[in-house]
This record gives structure tokens, sequence and C-alpha cells, in this order.
């Protein structure tokens, strides 16, 4: 059985959606995915397209017991197509690398940014100009909270 605890910040405007348990297959009906791939530049006919089941927990969650999600709040990331209301994959098991999107909680205050290495020092950028980059080693109170493997977003609204 899959199992959900909802932990709300409602200060910080952050909601977790925290696995605790094994994911298991046919929760729902599973979407199919097409064997024919979709070009994105001159049509391709489909007739004899074939589709297989698909289990959007099995493609997008390696690891279910580390992995949680978050409904984004906020323009900081718009540069990297993390828009606000998205819904972002997150998983804590992963050694966060310079370059990674991840979760950060900062003076208390949770936030999602690009992270940058250089040696003995990091900090967390936007992918927007209008927000300042943090400098973690200048921080008293830091710590990460997952990498982002997966952005979930509606393309029609």
């Amino acid at each position: 059985m899959l199992m959900l605890h909802v932990f709300v910040f409602p200060q910080k405007h952050l909601c977790l959606w925290h696995t605790v348990s094994s994911m298991k297959k046919n929760l729902t009906a599973p979407a199919q995915l097409m064997t024919t791939p979709v070009k994105a530049g001159f049509p391709n006919p489909a007739e004899d397209a074939r589709g297989i089941a698909l289990d959007l927990n099995e493609l997008i969650i390696r690891h279910p017991v580390s992995t949680y999600y978050l409904r984004v709040e906020g323009g900081s990331m718009t540069g990297a197509g993390i828009v606000h209301g998205d819904i972002v994959v997150v998983d804590k098991s992963l050694d966060p690398k310079s370059g990674d999107i991840v979760v950060a909680a900062v003076d208390g205050d949770f936030t999602l940014k690009h992270l940058k290495r250089d040696g003995a020092k990091a900090w967390l950028v936007a992918a927007h100009p209008d927000y300042p980059p943090i400098a973690l080693h200048e921080v008293a109170d830091a710590s990460l909270w997952g990498v982002v493997t997966y952005v979930i977003h509606p393309t029609r609204v």
C-alpha cells in the first residue's frame, strides 16, 4: 500500500508529500507509452504506432522511500523552466552536485535553486536575474534537502 504523509509549512508556503513505503504497481491504470517516438521536427505518420503500459511512478521515482514532491511557489527558477504551480520531484538520497537544482533550507526558509560549488564555497543561484545568489558558506543555518529529478507542469491550463 502506498502511504503518503503531508507536511505543511504555511509560513513558507511549502508542502512536502513524502513517500514512506514502497511504491506499488497498479495504484491506478497505467498510461500508454507509444513505442514509436514523436519527432519535434517534421510530422511522423503514426498509423503503426503501438503502446505499452507506462507507470509514471516507475519512470520518475528511483528511490521511493527518499522521494517527495513539492509544489513550487514564486518565480526564481523560470529560466530553468520551473514556474509557479509546478510540482518538482525531489530525491533526498542523491548526492547534490554543482549545477543540480536542489531544495535547501536557509535560515529556516525553504528555497529551490541551482547549486554552484567552487572548492569549499557553495552558492544557491536562481534562474532569474531578479534574485541574488545565496552564499551558503556565509549563512549561519543552511542544509540541502534533496535534488530535483523531474518537473511536472501542465502545457494547457
